[in-house]
């Protein structure tokens, strides 16, 4: 069996990490560098609980996926021999109190831990994971497992029908490529860039303590010390001008959670472009064709890296 699957980023390394490990010969091509675009800029915040409060199709698909993240790691970091910086931390979510009740009666019957405190609501099972340790293994273990690995190899059109399945996973710019299956075009649900800006401190680890979040404001602390700050939502296109006053704004709204960072000066500042298709997250089989979807995540795409992959893959192994 032969699958190829555009886009080396989490996901798309994902699933031909799972589909190595059953002997398919996969071929990942990329129109970059591996996992270099969206993957390797988010910030890694695994949070159901201050993502989800609400019925939606993406609740269930991030609370199974969350429960599936630790194997995930573990066993990626068992079999590629590399560090992963993964740790369950909590987070604190500052809520509006005339929300707390219901937010947390809906969420527990959802299957997500949750407590009420005085400031909010505490998530203790929310976490954060350095993406870029992820696809550092990821490569790795899609190399040793023989997968061909095609970087700066952008695939505009492709027929599917030589290949057993051909995997979209190409985030934000995956309806620009062309597919066929059998002569005849494929209408590729529409995905769109949605702009974040975040910024990042060297902090002293450990001083932060749980993931802090109110709204779209967020800081986490990864295990050296380096704060994340972020986001915002911005439909820019691919622009991906780094917008100083932007930052400064992400900085004043993070103080608030943070006080310390606020006469810092970030010693990073970038943007990523977020998947956002309104009826995503695009993850199975375009009717009875072999062309596979794996998009759409939005602001979930860390989050949802394990379950996509186990699904795609054992998807196509069941054809």
């Amino acid at each position: 069996m032969t699958v190829a699957i555009l886009g080396a980023g989490l996901i798309g390394s994902s699933i031909a990490w799972r589909l190595a490990q059953s002997g398919v010969r996969v071929d990942l091509s990329d129109s970059g560098s591996f996992g270099a675009e969206t993957s390797s800029a988010g910030a890694g915040m695994l949070s159901p609980g201050g993502e989800f409060d609400k019925p939606s199709r993406w609740l269930g698909l991030g609370v199974e996926s969350m429960r599936m993240f630790p194997a995930f790691v573990d066993e990626l970091h068992s079999e590629s021999g590399l560090p992963i910086d993964f740790k369950i931390v909590g987070s604190e979510y500052l809520v509006d109190p005339a929300q707390v009740q219901a937010r947390a009666a809906f969420q527990s019957s959802q299957g997500i831990r949750v407590e009420v405190r005085t400031t909010g609501l505490f998530y203790a099972g929310d976490a954060f994971v350095d993406p870029t340790d992820l696809l550092r293994a990821l490569h790795k273990v899609c190399q040793t497992r023989g997968v061909s690995i095609h970087e700066n190899h952008p695939i505009p059109t492709i027929e599917s029908t030589p290949y057993d399945a051909v995997v979209i996973a190409a985030g934000a710019w995956s309806n620009q490529i062309r597919v066929t299956f059998r002569g005849e075009p494929i209408d590729l649900p529409t995905v769109k860039p949605i702009k974040g800006h975040l910024i990042g401190f060297d902090l002293e680890p450990g001083s932060l303590g749980p993931i802090r979040r109110r709204g779209h404001t967020y800081l986490l602390q990864r295990s050296n010390g380096f704060t994340l700050a972020g986001s915002t939502e911005e439909d820019a296109g691919f622009d991906r001008t780094v917008n100083q006053a932007t930052c400064r704004e992400i900085q004043r709204e993070a103080a608030h959670l943070f006080p310390p960072i606020e006469p810092l000066s970030p010693s990073k500042c970038w943007i990523g472009f977020r998947p956002y298709s309104e009826a995503g997250p695009h993850i199975g089989r375009v009717g009875n064709t072999n062309v596979w979807l794996a998009y759409g995540h939005f602001r979930n795409g860390i989050l949802l890296a394990p379950l996509t992959s186990q699904r795609i893959a054992a998807g196509i192994a069941a054809k």
